[in-house]
């Protein structure tokens, strides 16, 4: 479906909110894994920007829609959360030459069964997308709670007063802007809602400028930074699962958007979407950054928004690169309080669950089956999320994959709906025969 196009001022500032949606999630990764692997202060300052340009450039590749990879919808890319603990495991007991090693096998591995992987379309009728839409939303929720407490659960002042304050005035004037403006101001209302909020947050004393002070002015990547990758099999092979485990939740993140466009998704979309995830990730390990994969976070932002052309999102990985090469500008991001990243992500995230919600009005509810898949997947999702340990006695490659609450709703929908309408479906020739007989 065509899409009116936007001006490039405007989307320029619609990149810019795309960019601060997903930013905290981009770089939770390689502050995690820095940390894990006792990085010092340079490599750590080349981790987070050399990822921050990954980040860009992997969406580049996704926009870029050409004979051989790029699904081209207006969907960002950033490192894949469930690939943190293998990667610190690896990093430990292996090296860090053998984690981009890995990552890089990973990479092929994508590239090469994204035919084949492709196929799995026809195992997407609307009650499995409209259950996966709406399981991604639901599992994302916690995370904006979270942050709108301040981020760590366990200190002491998670869910302040001041944290809670500051993480409802940002969602207040959010809503305020979609409920009393229209037109391009209504578009960018979490835009507007980030800044007052930190400028909110600035007047109570809570915003430093010191990331901004320490940052460097510019920066390069460096291929092979850490050393030259190694190759070992039980990484690469941990890797490839993480890997698998991208690609179903990129599948939802493509139908989400494919819903959201009025897009069919076809077989060719899908194989392309995943070519562009393996360059990234093969970039990502010659360069030493991280595996990438499709952002569910801005799913919510284009439905908020209204504005779903491809433009603003050139201006979002422009603006990722752009930032990885000039430590300073982003830097400048890093100094919005994470009760405002809550607020804001809390109205985002909401949103994807109401899209699939309008998928499953398209199911026949009147069928015990499709409520039987949509109960029991949801469930599974959000139980899954919640306690992550729920499998923890299961073997190390069954958890990785069973831990990711968006996986196991793919898994449980599918497999679910082809046992109750495939019994479904041969019920109702069994019963066509038998009135054939009696004919």
């Amino acid at each position: 479906m065509a899409q009116k196009e936007v001006s490039q001022q405007k989307a320029a500032v619609l990149g810019l909110q795309h960019l601060l949606a997903m930013y905290s999630g981009a770089v939770a990764v390689p502050l995690l894994i820095g940390s894990a692997l006792k990085f010092n202060a340079e490599q750590m300052t080349y981790l987070v920007s050399i990822d921050i340009f990954m980040c860009g450039l992997a969406t580049l590749l996704q926009l870029v829609r050409n004979k051989y990879f790029g699904i081209g919808f207006p969907v960002i890319l950033g490192c894949a959360i469930q690939a943190v603990a293998p990667l610190q495991m690896i990093g430990q007991k292996f090296s860090i030459n053998d984690m981009y090693g890995a990552i890089i096998v990973a990479g092929i591995f994508v590239i090469l069964i994204s035919g084949l992987f492709a196929k799995i379309k026809k195992f997407f009728p609307p009650v499995v997308t409209g259950t996966l839409i709406t399981t991604i939303g639901l599992t994302l929720i916690p995370v904006a709670i979270q942050n709108m407490g301040g981020g760590n659960a366990t200190a002491k002042n998670f869910g302040s007063g001041q944290n809670l304050f500051l993480a409802f005035c940002t969602m207040f004037i959010i809503l305020a802007l979609e409920i009393w403006t229209k037109g391009f101001l209504r578009s960018i209302s979490v835009l507007i809602g980030l800044i007052a909020g930190t400028i909110i947050a600035s007047l109570m004393g809570l915003v430093s400028f010191q990331p901004v002070i320490d940052a460097s002015w510019f920066h390069l990547p460096q291929l092979f930074y850490f050393g030259i990758p190694k190759f070992e099999w039980s990484s690469s092979l941990t890797m490839i699962i993480i890997a698998l485990v991208s690609m179903i939740e990129s599948t939802g993140v493509f139908f989400a958007t494919g819903d959201l466009l009025g897009h069919n998704i076809t077989e060719d979309d899908l194989k392309k979407g995943y070519r562009a995830e393996g360059l990234a990730q093969i970039f990502g390990g010659l360069f030493n950054a991280f595996p990438y994969t499709t952002f569910s976070q801005n799913v919510g932002l284009l439905q908020l928004s209204g504005i779903k052309t491809k433009r603003p999102i050139y201006w979002a990985a422009g603006l990722l690169m752009a930032m990885g090469l000039l430590p300073k500008i982003g830097a400048l991001v890093t100094i919005i309080p994470t009760p405002v990243l809550g607020g804001a992500m809390l109205v985002m995230f909401t949103m994807i669950a109401v899209q699939g919600i309008k998928t499953l009005t398209k199911v026949d509810l009147s069928d015990n089956n499709n409520i039987l898949v949509i109960a029991i997947s949801v469930g599974l999702g959000l139980g899954v999320t919640i306690y992550p340990q729920f499998f923890k006695n299961l073997p190390a490659t069954v958890q990785l994959f069973l831990s990711n609450g968006i996986v196991i709703t793919s898994l449980s929908a599918t497999i679910l709906n082809l046992l109750l309408k495939g019994g479904e479906k041969r019920q109702h020739t069994t019963t066509k025969t038998q009135t054939a007989n009696i004919s």
